[in-house]
């Protein structure tokens, strides 16, 4: 779901990961018509940048309480 957000509107793709000043910058990006496809590339890193993140937390604690 997040995907498809990312794609029609990126901006908001930021601010459902918890990066509220990146969802503005992409906004201010977004208005502009050349803008919308480097801030739609922007969001989709982000957002697989945030699932990655989201997995190594699991991994680090899941290595913890097996320690």
């Amino acid at each position: 779901m997040r995907l498809i957000i990312a794609l029609i509107l990126p901006w908001l793709t930021f601010f459902t990961i918890g990066r509220p000043l990146s969802g503005l910058v992409c906004l201010i990006l977004q208005i502009t018509l050349i803008g919308w496809l480097p801030a739609a590339i922007w969001a989709v890193y982000a957002l697989s940048q945030y699932k990655t993140d989201q997995k190594i937390d699991r991994a680090l604690r899941q290595q913890a309480r097996g320690s």
